[in-house]
């Protein structure tokens, strides 16, 4: 029993010898704030992607570049507007393209995306099976000048490919396009103007913000209207809105306290306000982001003219939390 004793002492002392002491909780490190801006022209004709992680403009393109985005991946099928363009889609019901030559119907049944993104709200919609005709208002260019109607028929869709055919109104130009998907981008997208496809965002995880036009829908009465601001990317980037705590009171601690939306248009136009002919920039409504590699940013906008007193170039303050 002695010896037994003895080796039950030994034994203890070794073990907890061995117990490796408690690592400390690390304290979470911020990261700077940080001042950035980007120009839109006063006409607000440009598109600007923008990559928090990197402070970097890493996209631009004219608004009237595109009239159509069409979605990867493999199960992506839906069709999304040109909304920076003020542009409308019209379901026809015919499925005989050559006996669709005006716009009949159009104005009493043209719909419109969703500001929010979301794709079951858009204003082409489910197309699979129908083979209807779609009437295509291409909206304005930055100068207010209507860029006219197309006609289009979605024809089919499978894991790599789209199939379309499209033309004007009264059958010039008419053609059939393979659209290819690739899934490192959101959209595929199709210009009228060329009559081809093109890259217009960059590859879907290099950028978390674009600056630019979009339309916007006000209720009572429902109107569409044309809005500058700032849209999230698609691709798993998150976004809620705090006007009660201040940009300096908002903690990495606090995150848990706020519900993240992937709406697209969470930040959107109204942080700034246009009173007596001047753009007012609301610096207290903060903006909580979460982009696509699951990091955290605060930001509020602290102007909406440059050093020149031109518009359309917004500047914001951001910190990583």
């Amino acid at each position: 029993m002695k010896n037994l004793f003895y080796f039950i002492v030994i034994l203890s002392v070794l073990l907890f010898s061995c117990k490796k002491d408690e690592l400390p909780v690390p304290k979470h490190d911020p990261g700077n704030v940080t001042t950035s801006t980007v120009n839109m022209d006063a006409t607000y004709k440009w598109q600007v992607y923008f990559d928090l992680k990197t402070n970097t403009v890493v996209g631009q393109n004219l608004k009237t570049a595109w009239d159509l985005g069409f979605e990867n991946g493999s199960a992506g099928f839906h069709v999304i507007l040109n909304t920076s363009k003020f542009m409308f889609a019209y379901n026809t019901g015919s499925t005989n393209f050559n006996s669709v030559v005006d716009t009949t119907g159009f104005a009493l049944n043209k719909k419109w995306d969703s500001p929010s993104g979301s794709f079951d709200t858009t204003a082409i919609g489910d197309w699979h099976g129908l083979n209807n005709v779609y009437i295509i208002d291409r909206g304005y260019n930055e100068t207010g000048v209507h860029q006219g109607f197309r006609k289009i028929q979605i024809l089919s869709v499978d894991a790599n490919t789209y199939t379309v055919r499209f033309a004007q109104l009264n059958g010039t130009g008419d053609i059939t396009l393979v659209i290819n998907k690739n899934d490192n981008y959101n959209f595929s997208f199709l210009s009228f103007s060329t009559s081809s496809t093109l890259l217009i965002e960059p590859p879907k995880d290099t950028w978390d913000l674009v600056f630019t036009q979009y339309t916007h829908i006000f209720y009572s009465p429902t109107e569409p209207y044309l809005v500058t601001g700032c849209l999230l990317n698609h691709y798993n980037t998150k976004a809620s809105v705090d006007s009660v705590n201040s940009f300096s009171q908002i903690k990495f601690e606090n995150l848990s306290n706020y519900n993240l939306s992937n709406h697209i248009n969470v930040i959107g136009y109204d942080w700034k306000t246009y009173t007596g002919g001047t753009y007012v920039t609301n610096s207290n409504t903060n903006y909580l982001i979460k982009d696509s590699e699951d990091y955290y940013y605060k930001l509020h906008f602290i102007d909406f003219y440059n050093q020149s007193g031109i518009k359309g170039n917004p500047k914001w303050e951001f910190q990583k939390l």
